[in-house]
């Protein structure tokens, strides 16, 4: 129902210290409206009951008492909710200590998990009050009239996750108690904390996070004290931090003087597609020496919850404020992969076929910037313009004005004559336009286009992009083939993105306008006819859909595994109003049945960059039979409602 979804929240209540009563309040009424936001597990901070700052107060008999008190009142004030809480508490055992995270559901505590490592140095005086759960003994305790576990070893298991805890300083240790729980299982990491405030250090704090959950390939929930806590020496601000394998979900404002609730879902299927698929993850299981975990169950019920995080479109496309460092570093792997097969054959030139469409403009802008780097002359780039019978004025203006502001070598043959003559050698009727007729076509451009590189000993460098060879919308030996393939994992919507993002920022004059043109054409081949008009009469979308919606399918099918129907499910997140569902199924089959059917043409396809996490080499990151049945897959699209 929920494909793999867990809500989660991380809670920042306002405390008062050592007021354990009134905390317990304040953390009930948030409990209860996470449970009415759906939320299936909610993290507090670190000694969320007492306050943290209570300091020498944890020796009081009263205050222990209290927290108890207070956790009792919690208990029955939630006892109705099937929403998972941890809440954090000092916990004494036989006289000692322990600063705990205390995990309930249901009026029943499932589990003590103390702290492990406890900060005494600089601002931090752990030690004076608390123990480490490494010099406990026990295995079960009594707490609220209750025998539970207690331990750094316990994992929660639900029927959607298993989750286990650490507790602040343990993220900070060399090699923290999440690293061994996620191998021994646990998807999600909740983590209370009580981390002040200083300058540059909420950075740190944010990459060190980032780091662990995807180091564990896991869910990472960080809840830290906010407003409330003692200020005498340090500030706290309060932040509520949800990643998932390394990319930040959800946060919270810092500073607030208000409770915050901080919402988000984790998806579960992505972090054990990331597991299966890592083989160094399970590697790791064999290097770690540790008690067997303690595994508790805990009861769910099977909801349908609502997708409140980000779901972007555009999957492969840059944003944010990494924008002009990513697309630069695109364009750096590509002329690093060019520039290698250029110095390693000795052949100081290249020949590139210029339709004036997206795909050979990026092709050709690698190749300037490759022989830019090279330091050799762009008059060694050989752009060829081949008009055909469905090349129209607008994209043979733009070929010819892209090659010459970029200072290229030139030449311009049709592939008219040839083409008629290659019609009547077979027999083939002109005025029928089938496969023969376009196929036919771009195989005249590729020949003359490996002719010419004998010519002039050189290179041909291929144009066609991962989303034509996921599709399968290249010729057979047409401009499927070339000698280096520099788009080979480049997605249709980021080479749209790319040629676009050149014209805006690297460019001025004719080349600026010529380059956010080229962008804003339909997408062609231009193998058949125009119309009358002069316009492109043949729309590639038009025939196997929207490229968007294929390279969204493509990311999720590829780099996370999710089956139809998930795709399906966020898809209808993602797009909103955009596409109605029975066009997203249409083009969900599409993209299924020509996946499998053109795997032979991936199976031979040229060399090419990896460029970013996805590529289809059949020496590189997809290995697939070309005779796999897309059976199963289409049966569960065929299945799908349209509601």
């Amino acid at each position: 129902m929920n494909y793999g979804f867990v809500k989660v929240a991380a809670a920042i209540p306002r405390v008062s210290i050592s007021d354990c009563l009134l905390n317990a309040k304040e953390i009930e009424r948030l409990i209860a409206l996470a449970e009415d936001k759906g939320v299936q597990i909610i993290n507090f901070p670190e000694l969320s009951i007492t306050g943290y700052t209570s300091a020498d107060l944890f020796f009081q008999h009263l205050l222990l008492e209290e927290a108890e008190v207070g956790l009792m009142q919690i208990l029955h004030n939630t006892r109705h909710l099937n929403i998972v809480s941890i809440l954090g508490m000092p916990v004494s055992v036989n006289s000692v200590i322990y600063n705990t995270a205390v995990v309930i559901q249901k009026g029943k505590i499932l589990g003590v998990v103390p702290k492990t490592y406890l900060p005494n140095y600089k601002e931090f005086y752990e030690q004076r009050w608390f123990s480490s759960v490494n010099v406990l003994s026990e295995k079960h305790i009594r707490l609220c009239g209750q025998v539970v576990p207690i331990g750094k070893n316990l994992l929660f298991e639900a029927s959607n996750t298993t989750f286990a805890i650490e507790i602040c300083e343990d993220l900070w240790s060399t090699i923290p108690p999440s690293s061994y729980l996620a191998l021994q299982g646990a998807e999600i990491i909740f983590n209370l904390s009580a981390d002040n405030e200083g300058i540059a250090k909420h950075n740190y704090l944010l990459s060190l996070i980032s780091q662990q959950s995807a180091r564990c390939l896991a869910g990472y929930v960080f809840s830290s004290s906010g407003f409330g806590e003692s200020t005498t020496d340090v500030v706290f601000a309060g932040n509520g931090l949800i990643f998932e394998n390394g990319t930040l979900l959800a946060r919270s404002e810092r500073f607030s003087l208000e409770e915050q609730l901080i919402i988000s879902e984790i998806d579960i299927e992505h972090l054990r597609t990331e597991r299966r698929v890592n083989k160094t993850f399970a590697a790791s299981k064999g290097n770690i020496n540790v008690d067997e975990p303690i595994r508790i169950s805990v009861e769910t019920e099977a909801k349908e919850i609502e997708i409140t995080r980000k779901i972007y479109s555009l999957p492969f496309v840059p944003y944010g404020n990494e924008l002009k460092e990513r697309c630069e570093e695109i364009f750096a792997i590509q002329v690093a992969g060019l520039a290698q097969r250029i110095t390693h054959t000795h052949l100081n030139s290249v020949v590139i076929g210029i339709s004036g469409g997206l795909d050979s403009t990026l092709a050709l802008l690698v190749c300037v910037k490759t022989f830019d780097k090279l330091k050799l002359p762009r008059k060694n780039i050989l752009g060829v313009t081949m008009p055909g019978f469905g090349t129209t004025d607008r994209t043979y203006q733009n070929a010819l004005n892209l090659m010459e502001v970029l200072g290229i070598n030139t030449r311009e043959i049709s592939i008219k004559e040839a083409c008629i003559q290659h019609f009547k050698d077979i027999g083939h009727d002109i005025n029928i336009h089938d496969v023969t007729y376009e196929n036919g076509q771009a195989r005249e451009r590729t020949q003359i286009l490996m002719d010419i590189a004998n010519q002039v000993n050189g290179l041909v460098i291929g144009t066609g992009d991962l989303s034509e060879l996921a599709l399968g919308w290249a010729t057979y030996n047409g401009d499927h083939m070339s000698m280096y393939s520099v788009n080979s994992s480049i997605p249709k919507t980021l080479v749209k993105y790319l040629v676009k993002w050149v014209g805006e920022n690297e460019m001025d004059g004719i080349a600026a306008k010529t380059l956010l043109d080229i962008a804003d054409t339909p997408i062609s081949p231009e193998l058949i006819p125009a119309k009358d008009d002069g316009e492109i009469k043949q729309k590639t979308e038009d025939l196997v859909g929207p490229y968007e919606l294929h390279d969204f399918i493509m990311y999720y099918f590829l780099k996370y595994c999710f089956r139809p129907s998930k795709i399906y499910f966020l898809a209808q997140k993602a797009f909103g109003n955009k596409y109605d569902n029975e066009t997203i199924k249409k083009w969900l089959y599409t993209f299924f049945r020509r996946f499998f059917s053109q795997q032979f043409k991936r199976s031979c396809m040229p060399d090419g960059p990896k460029v970013g996490s996805i590529t289809l080499s059949p020496r590189g990151d997809w290995r697939m039979p070309s005779d796999a049945s897309a059976a199963s897959w289409l049966r569960e699209i065929e299945k799908l409602e349209i509601k």
